[in-house]
């Protein structure tokens, strides 16, 4: 028993040690449920793992800024962040606001954006978009070879499967792949 709890020890810090390296893209992220988001980028802070911000993160996806450290976070040209109040769905299946849970999304992010989310009125249920010039003030540009995104990074695109997809560029690890389930 006790070489099987070593052995699960040293596979689980191998596996933590390849992940440290590499970085999570997020390209076309429309959010979802707040306490999913949470736990999905708490585990990527513990990780160690970078972020590369290439097109839209909204929603419970701009989580990502309260959970992962700024200088772990990178973004390009095509990075578009989107904020908006909380919402539950209400009597019939409309949705309404949620002024508590509005308020703590609004406080979990970090004081440039919520100084920016401010300046436009603050979390409605009216999308704003921050991009451009305004949030790589906020955040390091991401270095990109010259018509490619960053080499070797891992796709996240959750449309409508919710699941990873790998960019043309990341060639998958096997050691880290059979530890990604657990």
């Amino acid at each position: 028993m006790k070489f099987v709890t070593s052995f699960l020890a040293a596979a689980l810090l191998l596996a933590a040690a390849g992940t440290s390296h590499a970085a999570m893209r997020i390209e076309d992220d429309h959010g979802g449920q707040i306490g999913t988001y949470i736990t999905k980028f708490e585990r990527l802070r513990s990780s160690g793992q970078s972020v590369v911000i290439d097109g839209l993160c909204a929603s419970a996806c701009t989580l990502v800024l309260s959970a992962v450290p700024p200088n772990k976070i990178c973004v390009t040209s095509r990075a578009r962040l989107g904020f908006h109040a909380a919402y539950d769905f209400g009597m019939n299946g409309r949705m309404t606001t949620n002024p508590e849970a509005t308020m703590m999304l609004y406080s979990m992010y970090p004081t440039q954006v919520r100084r920016w989310i401010s300046a436009r009125g603050g979390l409605t249920p009216q999308m704003l978009f921050l991009h451009g010039r305004q949030l790589q003030a906020m955040y390091q540009p991401c270095q990109e070879p010259a018509g490619h995104g960053p080499v070797g990074q891992r796709s996240v695109s959750h449309g409508s499967a919710g699941r990873a997809l790998p960019s043309p560029h990341y060639r998958p690890d096997p050691l880290r792949a059979h530890f990604a389930g657990t």
